[in-house]
């Protein structure tokens, strides 16, 4: 994977910045993809663009479906990309949340055909049945992206890469997403949860993270939601 020439955002912000992020953050919990909600800066998403182009991705494992607009917009990603690379198995995302009445409602109604490409799958990250389902779900052969977009708290984000980071191939890449819950000056309400850095920083102290190497130069737009959290598997 080629590297990015920009320097990865700062953790520290001076006033006039953070007023702008804060600003940001609050547009983008209000933003929406196909007229489903979908809460991501668009400097993120132009970085999973090149995750999915630069490793080869073809299924996205996603931990966290919420309203469902970003399984959509994985899955419309995928499937744009799989029409240059023919070669890779079919697209496929596959999603976890607790709850996925709401998420299948809304996709239904953009795309009443969305079970041939996005698999959503109802269980919690903490227990180890979901991982099971969820592994049954990706065809042989895949190569896998895996996003941790759950409940953003020390113990989701660890069964999460416990869980999930096996399905990582190599040169492929695990993004923790929101620690910039974790981040005082990125924080926009007390009621945030804490714990994703944390935990990540953790994780990558263990031995099961051995094959893993952060990526801080993949934070190439400047602002990101996912400071420290981008992930690859060596090789």
């Amino acid at each position: 994977m080629t590297a990015a020439e920009s320097q990865p955002i700062e953790d520290r912000l001076d006033e006039r910045l953070r007023n702008y992020w804060l600003d940001r953050v609050r547009m983008h919990t209000q933003d929406s993809y196909a007229g489903i909600g979908m809460s991501k800066f668009p400097e993120d998403l132009r970085t999973y663009d090149h995750l999915l182009w630069e490793t080869d991705a073809n299924v996205v494992v996603e931990i966290g479906t919420q309203f469902g607009g970003s399984a959509l917009w994985f899955r419309d990603h995928l499937v744009a990309f799989a029409r240059y690379r023919p070669r890779l198995p079919r697209p496929l995302v596959i999603s976890l949340d607790l709850d996925q009445t709401t998420a299948r409602d809304l996709i239904s109604q953009v795309d009443p055909d969305y079970e041939s490409t996005i698999c959503l799958v109802a269980g919690d990250v903490r227990d180890t049945s979901s991982a099971i389902a969820i592994k049954q779900e990706v065809p042989p052969g895949s190569r896998c992206l895996v996003v941790e977009y759950s409940a953003h708290t020390y113990e989701t984000t660890s069964m999460a890469l416990s869980h999930f980071s096996s399905l990582v191939p190599s040169g492929g890449c695990f993004v923790v997403e929101d620690g910039c819950v974790d981040i005082e000056e990125m924080r926009l309400d007390d009621a945030w949860p804490r714990g994703v850095l944390a935990a990540l920083d953790d994780w990558l102290a263990t031995s099961a993270s051995s094959e893993f190497e952060r990526r801080r130069d993949l934070e190439r737009y400047g602002l990101t939601c996912h400071p420290r959290g981008y992930l690859q598997r060596k090789g």
